[in-house]
């Protein structure tokens, strides 16, 4: 293994200890002496790749972002009925937050906003339900008096409020659950010609993972939408 190499893995896994413990105790709690023993590094090699905790919390969210953004431009670059793809989207972030701890650990930094950092995890989910729902108006899809903004709103509420939820109990991200809203609220949104065609259970296998831990950042200061990793993160919750 090249200087190099043992470099990228162990910042992947400073990344990974970080985010075990901000999900854990949260940031202020969270001591880098434990994320550098989560490791098994030293304090010295924690601070040659981060100047402090601020810097390992920002590696924590950028690699939280990008795994999100991927699932975005996923659900919006597709095909076919915008609605299904919607649904389909929601059921894949729900598998991501369920395998990867890191995004996991992004989310629950980003809400506590510390450190002055001001990165919005959230804007790609608003911005792919906005999106899709736009799309889903051009095509038809939507009942009447549902304009975009309004049915944006309603699911866009709902879906954040299942992620807070599954902080602490993580059967909100099963599939039942995320099946059993898209049940409630595809009649209020749908287009009638579309009852019974949409499938609030999603179009994916059961068995469909996502993919975990690829884009935790190895480069410092690099541009988001840059880069990715090789090594993918072990999974964290199981699905119920």
């Amino acid at each position: 293994m090249t200087k190099q190499d043992r470099a990228v893995r162990t910042r992947l896994a400073l990344i990974r200890s970080a985010a075990e413990q901000f999900e854990a105790r949260g940031y202020v709690r969270a001591s880098l002496a434990e994320i550098s023993a989560g490791a098994g590094v030293s304090s010295g090699a924690l601070h040659f790749h981060f100047a402090n905790k601020a810097a390992v919390a920002e590696a924590v969210e950028r690699a939280a972002a990008r795994a999100l953004r991927r699932v975005a431009v996923r659900g919006r670059g597709g095909d076919g009925c915008a609605l299904q793809r919607l649904v389909d989207v929601t059921h894949h972030v729900a598998r991501l937050l369920c395998a990867d701890i890191v995004v996991r650990a992004g989310l629950r930094l980003n809400a506590e906003a510390v450190a002055g950092r001001v990165r919005d995890l959230r804007r790609e989910w608003r911005e792919c339900v906005h999106e899709l729902l736009a799309e889903a108006e051009r095509r038809g899809e939507l009942a009447a008096g549902m304009p975009p903004h309004r049915s944006s709103a309603v699911v866009l509420a709902a879906t954040t409020g299942i992620e807070v939820l599954a902080r602490e109990d993580p059967g909100w991200l099963a599939r039942p659950s995320l099946t059993d809203l898209w049940h409630l609220l595809l009649p209020c949104v749908a287009a009638p010609h579309l009852a019974g065609v949409l499938d609030p259970a999603g179009t994916e296998p059961d068995h469909a993972q996502p993919d975990v831990g690829r884009d935790t950042d190895v480069g410092g200061e690099t541009d988001e939408a840059d880069g990715a990793l090789e090594e993918p993160g072990r999974a964290g919750l199981a699905l119920r």
